[in-house]
């Protein structure tokens, strides 16, 4: 029978490789005192969406592992919930050499509740639900609408990966297309034609964490999606669909 130091060791090895873009959110807080669910979930939303896939988030990252998937063959294979909360503290403390995380400043309380909400929320089928159920999510204000040539977005305060709207209008013609950037997350916006992935690119915005950057472009009627390029945000939802009469 194999020892439980080396079945853990292999538990570990096993599901730590899947949590190295959790070091992005800094050092963790060891111990569950007043550590927070709905914190950790809208830091997770922020921080590690953009990268991984969490359906409970709904974060559809593309760049790094699929969370659900990955603990799900943990978990299988006897990685206790528990275990998971204590994997992801000890990856956030001590990231691997030489790995893809980018370096966010935050707190150890605020890494303690992305592992909480990480041990909570991977591979477990279902919604969230209450007062977990609204933290970190959109709320589309009503369309944006071009006035006077000019056409203004702005990309969620929260860091949630999406504009404050999903819809927008204009008329046809040269339009100056702005967007306000206070979230500290990177983001731009660019704007393509039709609906789908591949229509051809008119413009876009310099990527930036704060400010405001426009674009000027010439519209004709007809359908134009708004997105975010930085990788893997249109992918989790920063996109919308602007229409031009």
């Amino acid at each position: 029978m194999v020892d439980r130091g080396r079945r853990r060791r292999w538990l570990l090895g096993a599901a730590g490789s899947v949590l190295v873009a959790l070091g992005a959110a800094g050092c963790a807080l060891k111990g569950n005192a007043n550590i927070s669910l709905v914190e950790g979930k809208v830091l997770f939303i922020k921080h590690c969406a953009q990268c991984h896939t969490l359906d409970r988030a709904s974060a559809k990252g593309l760049i790094g592992p699929n969370l659900d998937s990955a603990f799900a063959e943990s978990i299988a294979a006897g990685l206790g919930r528990n275990e998971i909360h204590g994997i992801v503290e000890s990856q956030i403390l001590y990231p691997a050499t030489g790995s893809r995380m980018p370096k966010i400043e935050m707190t150890t309380r605020q890494a303690a509740d992305i592992a909480h909400y990480v041990e909570y929320a991977a591979a477990r089928p279902g919604k969230d639900g209450g007062v977990l159920a609204a933290a970190g999510s959109t709320g589309f204000l009503a369309p944006a609408v071009e006035k006077n040539g000019k056409l203004a977005f702005t990309a969620n305060p929260t860091g949630q990966l999406a504009y404050t709207v999903n819809k927008a209008s204009a008329t046809a013609g040269s339009v100056t297309i702005s967007m306000t950037n206070a979230s500290g997350v990177p983001h731009n916006i660019a704007i393509q034609v039709g609906t789908g992935a591949s229509g051809a690119l008119l413009g876009h915005t310099t990527i930036a964490s704060s400010g405001t950057a426009s674009i000027s472009v010439t519209l004709k009627p007809g359908a134009y999606t708004f997105f975010c390029q930085v990788p893997g945000h249109r992918a989790a939802g920063m996109f919308g669909t602007l229409t031009v009469k």
